[in-house]
C-alpha cells in the first residue's frame, strides 16, 4: 500500500485545525482529493449544527485524521471515535502512503527527541546528505517537497504513534522511556505500547534501537521484525568535542544515538566528532542565553517533568532554581540526590503547594506568584562578583500560566534581559 495510495476515491475527516490539521488540509487538496470535511472545537462552539454534522459524517468517511493532541477518552465524541477508531490515521501516515520512502529516520522517546533529531539532521548535513527535519519538533512531515534520494528526519510523539498505522522507518530509535503524559495515555503500560508502535512495520532490513532493557524485553516479546541494536555507551569519548551543551549529562546518550545511526551513512567517528563542534544546541533546553558577571542564566523551559529538570540539576552548581507550573500526573520532585548544588529555589505558579510540599524541609526556598516577581527577587540580591548558575528548568508543563514551553522560555528571557540592563 506504501507509495501506491489512491487518494482520489476516499474521503477524509480532519478534527483539529491546528499545525498538523492545516497541513493535513493543504495535503489533501493538493492531492485533488474532494471529499474533506473539517472541524475544530472552536468551530463547534460557535455553530452547534456542525456537531450533528460530525456525527454523520464520522460514519461515512473512509478516514478520519485527528490533531495529535485529541485525546479520544476525554473527547466530547469518545463512544463514537472509539466506535471508528480504525479509521484514524495521522499525518505521518499520509506521508508514508503517498510517496516511496526508502530512507527515514523516526526517533521518539519521553526526554531528548528534538535534540537528537536536529543533532542527526546537522551532522547528515555537515557531511553533504541531503536530509530533511520535520515532525513533532515543529515543521509538519506534510509541508516537506519529497524527493527520492533524501532521507527524512522525523520527529514522532506518542500522540502520533498512537494512532498512526502505516510508517514504515529505516531506522527507528526508542530514546528512553519515563513516566510522562499518563494524564493522556492512562498507564504507563499504555504509553510504552504507543511508543513501541514506531517498530510495528519494520522489515528485517530495517533497523531498530533502543538504550533500555525493559525495552529490550519488550520488543523481543513482540516479535518485531528490524534488526535490533541496543547502545554501546562507550564507543565515544567526549572529551574529544568541545561542545559544552553536548556534553552535558543530559545528552549524552543524544550524542551516542546519533553518532551509531549515522554510521548507518558511512559517516566515521571522526568526521562525526568534527560535525559536533558546529551544533548550537535549541532553545529552550538548558539554554545558556546570558552570562553577566560570572553568572550564568540558563532556559530550560522545555523541561516539563522532574526527569528532564535533574539533568540540569545534575550538570551545574551554585543553583538558584525557578521551577512551578503544573506538575504532570504521578510525578515527584526527588531532590534529595541534588540538594547540595542548590543555593535556593523560587516557585512560581498556581500549583505552588505541589513544589513546598516536596522542597519543604529539604532545600531553601522562596514562593512567587508568578515569573516576573521572582525574576524581580532575584536581580533585587544579584551581585556580579558570585558565580551562580541562575537555572529556570520548572519541572512541570506551562499551562497553568503559559500556552507552551517555548512562550514560557521566552518570558523568562525577556524578564530577565529588562532586569539585567542597569547591571551592564
Amino acid at each position: 500500500m506504501r507509495g501506491s495510495f489512491n487518494f482520489n476515491d476516499k474521503s477524509f475527516a480532519v478534527y483539529g485545525l491546528g499545525l498538523t490539521g492545516k497541513s493535513v488540509v493543504k495535503f489533501l487538496k493538493k492531492n485533488k482529493v474532494n471529499k474533506i470535511s473539517m472541524w475544530d472545537d472552536n468551530l463547534f462552539k460557535k455553530n452547534l449544527k456542525l456537531k450533528k454534522n460530525f456525527r454523520t459524517k464520522l460514519n461515512t468517511v473512509n478516514y478520519i485524521i485527528l490533531s495529535p493532541g485529541i485525546n479520544i477518552k476525554k473527547s466530547k465524541f469518545k463512544k463514537l471515535l472509539v466506535k471508528h477508531k480504525k479509521k484514524i490515521i495521522t499525518d505521518l501516515d499520509l506521508f508514508f502512503l503517498k510517496n516511496k520512502v526508502k530512507k527515514s529516520i523516526i526517533i521518539t522517546g519521553t526526554n531528548g527527541k528534538s535534540t537528537t533529531c536536529s543533532l542527526i539532521h546537522h551532522i547528515l548535513k555537515k557531511n553533504k546528505i541531503k536530509n530533511k527535519l520535520a515532525g513533532n519538533i515543529g515543521k509538519p512531515v506534510l509541508d516537506l517537497k519529497f524527493e527520492k534520494d533524501c532521507i527524512y528526519v522525523i520527529e514522532a510523539s506518542s500522540f502520533q504513534l498512537e494512532y498512526s498505522n502505516f510508517i514504515k522507518p529505516y531506522c527507528a530509535a526508542v530514546l528512553n522511556i519515563s513516566q510522562d503524559h499518563l494524564d493522556w495515555h492512562g498507564t504507563k503500560k499504555n504509553y510504552i505500547k504507543s511508543k513501541i508502535k514506531i517498530f510495528n512495520n519494520q522489515t528485517k532490513n530495517d533497523i531498530a534501537y533502543l538504550n533500555d532493557i525493559n525495552l529490550k524485553k519488550i520488543y523481543k516479546k513482540n516479535n518485531f521484525r528490524g534488526k535490533l541494536r541496543f547502545l554501546k555507551k562507550n564507543d565515544i569519548k567526549f572529551e574529544k568535542h568541545q561542545n559544552r551543551y553536548l556534553q552535558l549529562e543530559a545528552n549524552k546518550d543524544n550524542v551516542m544515538f546519533a553518532y551509531f545511526i549515522t554510521k548507518l551513512f558511512q559517516i566515521n567517528k571522526k568526521k562525526f566528532l568534527k560535525s559536533l563542534t558546529t551544533f548550537s544546541g535549541l532553545p529552550h533546553r538548558h539554554e545558556i542565553f546570558l552570562k553577566l558577571g560570572k553568572s550564568i542564566f540558563i532556559n530550560d523551559s522545555k523541561a516539563t517533568s522532574f526527569e528532564s529538570t535533574k539533568y540540569a540539576l545534575k550538570s551545574n552548581n551554585n543553583i538558584v532554581w525557578i521551577t512551578g507550573g503544573q506538575p504532570k500526573k504521578n510525578d515527584k520532585i526527588k531532590i534529595n540526590k541534588y540538594k547540595k548544588k542548590i543555593i535556593k529555589a523560587y516557585i512560581i505558579g498556581k500549583h505552588k503547594s505541589f513544589f513546598v510540599k516536596h522542597l519543604h524541609n529539604k532545600i531553601k526556598y522562596e514562593v512567587a506568584k508568578n515569573l516576573k516577581e521572582a525574576i524581580n527577587k532575584i536581580f533585587k540580591s544579584f551581585e556580579k562578583k558570585k558565580k551562580i548558575t541562575f537555572l529556570f528548568s520548572p519541572a512541570s508543563a506551562s499551562y497553568d500560566q503559559f500556552t507552551n514551553f517555548v512562550e514560557r522560555g521566552e518570558k523568562f528571557k525577556y524578564l530577565v534581559n529588562y532586569y539585567a540592563k542597569k547591571f551592564n
